[in-house]
C-alpha cells in the first residue's frame, strides 16, 4: 500500500504503534505492516515519532516538490551489501561487463518506446503508417545499440547518450502525434514545463524517481554510483540509470489520461513560462499512476505488480553484481542483503572489524512480513489517502 498526503494543512502522526493521519476534519489510523512507501507533498506536517515508527517497520518517506520531484526521504541509516555493491560496480565499469550493461539499459529502454508506439498504432488507425515508421526506426536504432562494444563504459558514453537522445526524440514526437490535435506539443521540457503532456509526464517521472531509488536502497546499491550517468556530486546517478527501465510506465499512463479524456485545463495553474499541476491534477495523475503500477504483469517467469517489478530489477542488478552479470538465479525479494546470504564477506580496512551478517542487514519487519507488505497494495486516492474513508476531505490550497 501506498500512503500519500497531498492535501495541503494534512499531517501525519504516530498514536500507539499506528499511523494516524489528519486531512480537514477527517482523522484515521493505519498499520504501518500494510504500507511500503509514504509520499509526502508540500504543506504537511510530519512528526518525528511518525518517522521512528516508519522506519522500524521498513517503510520509507519520501518527501515531493511541487512538480513531483523527490527532494529527500527518511531511510534507516543500515544498508546490507552497499560496501560490496559499490566496489562491484566500480569496477565493472572499466570492464567490457560495464559496457554489456550500458548498452542492456539503452537497448531495454528504446525497445519499450517501440513497444508503447506499436500499441497506440493499433487504436489510432488514422496514424498507423506514422507510428509504425516510427517504431521502425526505432527498432534500427536498438540493434546499433545492441552491436557496441568497448572496453570500459567511458569509452561508449557519448554514443550510447547519443543513440538514446536521437531515439528519445523520435519517439516523443510520436507520443505527441498519438494524442489529440489540440494537446499536441514540440518536444521535451522541464521545470517548468511548456504544455499539459509534460507537465503531467515530468509529476509521474518524479514518483518514479523516488520508486527507483527505493528500489536502490532496499537492494543494497548505492544510488549515487552509475554507469551511463557520471558521478556528479549529490547526484542519485544509479537511480538516473535505472529509471530508463520503467519511463514507459509512467508515459503509458500520461497518454491514456489525454486518450479517455479526462485532461482538462482546469487540472493545470499558469506559472510564469509553463503548468504546473494543482491539487486536483495531482490526484488524477496519481490515481490513475498507482492503478497501472498496482496491476500484475508476467515478469520473466514470476507474476508481479509493475511497482514490484521496480525492487525485482534492482535486487536482480544486485545478484548479477555479485555473482556475475551472465547469472540468472532467480531474486528471492525477501532477501535484503544478498552478500549476507551468499556468506561473501565485505572488505575491511586495518584494523577495522567486518560486522556479521546481522549487524549489516538493515532493521524492519521480518521477511514474512516484507512478503506480504509487497503482495499487499491496496493503492488509495492521493489525495484522500483512502477512497471510502475519506473521498471528500477538503483540498486546503495555501493562501497567497
Amino acid at each position: 500500500m501506498q500512503l500519500i498526503l497531498n492535501t495541503y494543512g494534512a499531517s501525519l502522526r504516530r498514536k500507539d504503534k499506528m499511523f494516524q493521519v489528519k486531512a480537514g476534519e477527517r482523522k484515521f489510523l493505519m498499520s504501518p505492516r500494510k504500507v511500503q512507501t509514504i509520499w509526502l507533498a508540500t504543506g504537511v506536517v510530519l512528526s518525528t515519532d511518525a518517522i521512528r515508527l516508519a522506519l522500524e517497520h521498513h517503510v520509507d518517506i519520501a518527501l515531493l516538490d511541487k512538480h513531483g520531484q523527490p527532494y529527500g526521504r527518511f531511510w534507516h541509516n543500515r544498508l546490507g551489501s552497499t560496501n560490496l555493491l559499490r566496489r562491484r560496480l566500480l569496477e565493472i565499469a572499466e570492464t567490457e561487463d560495464g559496457v554489456a550493461l550500458a548498452a542492456e539499459w539503452t537497448q531495454t529502454k528504446i525497445g519499450h518506446q517501440a513497444g508503447l508506439l506499436r500499441e497506440l498504432a493499433r487504436t489510432r488507425t488514422d496514424r498507423t503508417e506514422s507510428l509504425e515508421a516510427t517504431a521502425e526506426r526505432l527498432d534500427k536504432m536498438a540493434d546499433i545499440v545492441a552491436g557496441l562494444r568497448g572496453a570500459a563504459v567511458d569509452e561508449l558514453r557519448g554514443s550510447l547518450m547519443g543513440l538514446e537522445g536521437v531515439a528519445g526524440r523520435e519517439y516523443f514526437a510520436g507520443l505527441s502525434l498519438a494524442l489529440p490535435e489540440r494537446f499536441r506539443f514540440q518536444g521535451r521540457s522541464r521545470s517548468p514545463a511548456k504544455d499539459e503532456f509534460n507537465c503531467l509526464l515530468n509529476y509521474a517521472y518524479g514518483v518514479l524517481y523516488s520508486l527507483v531509488e527505493r528500489g536502490c536502497l532496499l537492494s543494497g546499491l548505492d544510488p549515487c554510483i552509475g554507469l551511463m550517468h557520471t558521478d556528479n556530486y549529490n547526484t542519485p546517478s544509479l537511480v538516473y540509470d535505472l529509471i530508463e527501465l520503467f519511463r514507459v510506465h509512467a508515459e503509458r499512463v500520461v497518454v491514456n489520461l489525454f486518450a479517455a479524456r479526462k485532461v482538462r485545463q482546469e487540472l493545470f495553474d499558469q506559472v510564469d513560462g509553463g503548468f504546473r499541476l494543482n491539487a486536483e491534477g495531482r490526484a488524477l495523475l496519481l490515481g490513475s499512476l498507482n492503478d497501472h503500477l498496482d496491476q500484475s504483469k508476467q515478469h520473466g517467469r514470476r507474476r508481479l505488480k509493475v511497482r514490484d517489478t521496480i525492487v525485482y530489477e534492482c535486487q536482480r542488478l544486485a545478484g548479477r553484481l555479485i555473482r556475475g552479470l551472465d547469472s540468472e538465479v532467480e531474486v528471492d525479494m525477501n532477501v535484503f542483503d544478498l552478500a549476507a546470504q551468499l556468506k561473501i564477506p565485505e572488505a575491511s580496512s586495518a584494523g577495522e572489524r567486518t560486522p556479521s551478517a546481522d549487524e549489516a542487514a538493515p532493521p524492519g519487519p521480518d521477511r514474512a512480513t516484507h512478503r506480504a507488505q509487497l503482495e499487499d497494495g491496496d493503492v488509495k486516492d492521493p489525495e484522500a489517502v483512502t477512497d471510502t474513508e475519506t473521498e471528500n476531505l477538503p483540498a486546503i490550497e495555501p493562501e497567497a
